[in-house]
């Protein structure tokens, strides 16, 4: 790519439907299943790039731990609401990994909540790793910047 030229970032988009279970006492989403669909984002997300989050665990001995998230809730989602969340790449240094997302209505796209995570990538022993290079080198091809 030469210098100047743009490219679309990569967002991923997973599809859920808020069961009865991740609803509280008031009918809305429990604030909770957010960091659980933050989740089902990331590791769609990975796959996306033709990763896979089981390989990391079990053939490099990986883990990206979370250590900070934070969420910011704008509208409610209720029972049977078909949900998308968006969810991109935002840094990628060494041992830290931090993701973007944003979970909107499917039927018109309005947003509910917006968030990020950041992780560490620890091996099995807890202590920090580097991320290995084949990771790095595909994260840095879809970085936001």
């Amino acid at each position: 790519m030469s210098e100047g030229t743009s490219r679309e970032p990569v967002i991923s988009e997973s599809r859920l439907r808020v069961r009865y279970a991740e609803t509280d006492q008031m009918g809305v989403v429990y604030h909770a299943n957010y960091l659980v669909w933050f989740e089902v984002g990331r590791v769609d997300f990975i796959r996306t790039l033709g990763m896979d989050y089981r390989s990391m665990e079990r053939e490099d001995g990986l883990g990206i731990a979370v250590v900070d998230v934070s969420a910011r809730y704008k509208s409610p989602a209720r029972y049977d609401d078909e949900l998308i969340v968006e969810t991109r790449l935002l840094a990628a240094r060494g041992p830290v990994i931090k993701f973007g997302y944003r979970i909107v209505k499917a039927a018109d796209r309005a947003i509910l909540c917006e968030g990020e995570t950041v992780h560490v990538v620890v091996g099995k022993d807890m202590q920090k790793r580097t991320l290995p290079e084949k990771y790095a080198k595909r994260f840095a091809e879809v970085l936001i910047r």
